[in-house]
Order: C-alpha cells, then structure tokens, then sequence
C-alpha cells in the first residue's frame, strides 16, 4: 500500500471514531439499540419554541395557528355535549381555548413543552384555565380523568405516535373523546422538492430539511388499533403565498417549525438557497409570489362506552345498494306500510 493511501486510510478511520465518540457523548439515543423510535431531538424543539416565544413581533408569525384553532374551535362545537374536563395538549400560545365557552367545556387544563409558550397562552374569558409545563410524550394525568383531549398542530414533533395516542386513550375516561389535527401528507411539498433538486445541483446529494408527516390512512389505522371508536378523519389544504422561499422560512422559523430530526444537515450553502429558490418559484410560483400548501388532517376518536352505537350484523340490511337509484319510491312504499 503507497503512503498516501495508507495515509487516506487511517484518516477516514481515525475520524469514523472520533464522530463515534461524539455522537455517543451528545446523542446516546442513537448509538443503543432500543425499540423506542426517535426521530426528533424534543430538546431542540423546547428551544425552537421558548426562542420563538421570545421574538417581539411573535404575533406576527400566529396566522396559520389561530386559523387552524378556529376551525378545531368549532369541531367541539359540532358535539352537542359539555365537556367538564378538557386538556389543551400542546397548547402553544393558546389558539384553541379564546374560542371555547363554559357551554361548551368546564375546566381548561392548557399544556405545552415550551414553557415561554404556556405562559404567554391565551385563555377563554368564560372557562377556568390552567396552565402547566408537559411533554407530549409524558403525560402525567391519571387513567380515565380526562373527558377531552384536544391538540393542535403539536403532535407532528412527537417521536413515537402510537406511545402518545394510547397515552391520551388511558388517561380519558370511558366515553371521552380526542379532537386533534397536524400536519400531513404534502405539507410544504413544494419546499421539499425545491430543497432536493438544488442540493442535488450543487452537492451531490440530498438531506433531511421537511420532517415527516403522517398519512390520513395510516393515521385511522393506529388510532383504530389502539382502541378508538366512531373515527372521523377529514383533511383540509390552506395554501399561502409568499414573496419568495425566504420569506416562507423564516416565517416557519417564527412558528417554532423549524427541522429538529437528528438526522438533519447543521447547514445550508448559500449557493444551495439561492438555486432552491429559484427552482421554487420556477416550478411553482410567478413573478410576484410562490405558495407554499399546508395539509392540515383533523381527527376524532372516541373512547369505547355502552352508549355509543353499535353496527348492525353482517348481512341484516334490508335494503340493497343495487337499489339507491330508487331510494325515493323505497321510502314512499316503506312509509305506506307503516300507515296500513
């Protein structure tokens, strides 16, 4: 072997051990084996959101949340129930509870990783609310004392779904409910795409910037394998306009969304902003703006109680689909019947 490659050899071997040590040192998670996934680095995330608490124009940066929060506002509504014990998982800045009342719900138990967050939440003026530092992947409720769990735009950052979702369905009582959306599917697709063909321009490869969503069918699946019933999943697409991909991430900055995988890259080139986004608005904008689609996906599930109702058997439906072409002579004849 010459010496130079003898030389190439023993670099490449001697930093392979030194990022061991260090990966080992910072991140321990990811050198054990463990049937725990972990994708997120929740510490990060704690400080995405305390420093973005802390920005003075933070209200700037709430539109998409409060708009996102109103229309979870009214799926509570939607239930003509009173909930006396609801959690506001994830609370944020409070984008959720303004628009509660005491018809509606008892007591607010408002939470959220990010302690700038919970602070600065805002509150419904008719509901006792109250306010405490929890992380999602702990909850600290006891089992069956919570009669609703409502979550907006938080669950994204959990690392291990299923492990939160059965958590939520233990710690509410029988004939509770969870109302939630997140982020799903195509969520900024246009971002992502911009990002991987100009780094796979300018270096060769691609990394890790959009974290993952999940999808509306893999989403019913786990909330039906843990044991939720009478599931309703439905999506919802805002799509916002931009000046340029700048403007989109720095305001994604401002919502406390930036990339906290572990696998993500410490940085990005300037050459590779600059060509992504030019790809951006080449593929997907004008002159005057680029958008950038938000795929929200609300879901309900409820935890099993005597009361709800129950399918029929298989095989007892007296009417067939063949015949919903004449549902209207169907009902007529039915209605005849009943009268002779």
């Amino acid at each position: 072997m010459s010496s130079s490659r003898w030389w190439l050899s023993y670099r490449n071997e001697y930093s392979c051990r030194r990022m061991w040590h260090r990966l080992r040192h910072l991140r321990p998670s990811l050198v054990r084996c463990s049937s725990t996934l972990n994708i997120f680095n929740r510490e990060a995330k704690k400080i995405h959101r305390n420093l973005a608490a802390l920005d003075p124009d933070v209200k700037v940066y709430d539109y998409l949340r409060e708009e996102v929060g109103r229309r979870l506002a009214d799926r509570v509504y939607d239930i003509m129930r009173k909930f006396d014990t609801v959690v506001d998982l994830g609370c944020g800045r409070g984008f959720i509870s303004p628009h509660l009342c005491n018809k509606a719900v008892g007591t607010i138990l408002q939470c959220d990783l990010s302690s700038q967050y919970v602070s600065q939440s805002q509150k419904s003026p008719s509901v006792l609310t109250e306010k405490l530092v929890v992380d999602e992947e702990h909850l600290p409720y006891r089992h069956n004392s919570i009669d609703l769990v409502i979550s907006s735009l938080s669950l994204h950052w959990v690392n291990e779904l299923s492990g939160a979702l059965k958590q939520i369905f233990q710690i509410l009582r029988p004939d509770g409910a969870l109302i939630g959306c997140m982020y799903s599917g195509d969520t900024l697709y246009q971002l992502r795409g911009a990002l991987q063909l100009a780094e796979l321009e300018r270096e060769g490869g691609i990394g890790s910037h959009i974290s993952p969503f999940v999808d509306q069918r893999e989403l019913g699946g786990l909330l039906s394998s843990l044991g939720y019933t009478l599931l309703t999943l439905d999506v919802d697409e805002i799509t916002i306009n931009y000046p340029s991909m700048f403007e989109l991430m720095w305001d994604l900055k401002g919502m406390a969304e930036n990339n906290a995988t572990w696998a993500r890259k410490p940085l990005l080139h300037r050459d590779t902003m600059l060509a992504a986004a030019s790809i951006y608005r080449e593929l997907y904008g004008d002159k005057e703006s680029i958008p950038a689609t938000f795929e929200i996906l609300y879901f309900i599930g409820w935890k099993p109680h005597p009361s709800q109702p129950k399918p029929l058997q298989r095989g007892s439906a007296q009417i067939s689909l063949k015949d919903i072409g004449k549902v209207n002579q169907i009902i007529k004849d039915m209605d005849k019947n009943t009268k002779t």
